[in-house]
């Protein structure tokens, strides 16, 4: 993901942080500040946790970023909730 760019970032991190917040029913909650914020954090976690798994995240491309952002957006938000309740 560090190849997209500043704003490759804040589009693939808003979009994954959006999906992600629909499949976890926080929608609602968050504004697309935060869904971006969400994605992009969610991507720097999902490809923390794919390197650890041996995945090699570097050459992927953009729908491998997206769906990297998409699983570490998913994560982030079910720690979240889990922690919240």
């Amino acid at each position: 993901m560090l190849g997209l760019g500043i704003i490759g970032w804040i589009i693939v991190g808003g979009l994954a942080g959006w999906i992600g917040s629909k499949m976890m029913g926080t929608s609602e909650q968050q504004g697309i500040l935060l869904n971006i914020v969400v994605g992009v954090v969610g991507g720097l976690l999902g490809g923390f946790l794919l390197n650890l798994i041996g995945v090699d995240v570097k050459g992927g491309g953009l729908i491998f970023s997206f769906f990297t952002c998409l699983l570490g957006a998913v994560i982030l938000l079910f720690v979240v909730k889990k922690v919240r309740t």
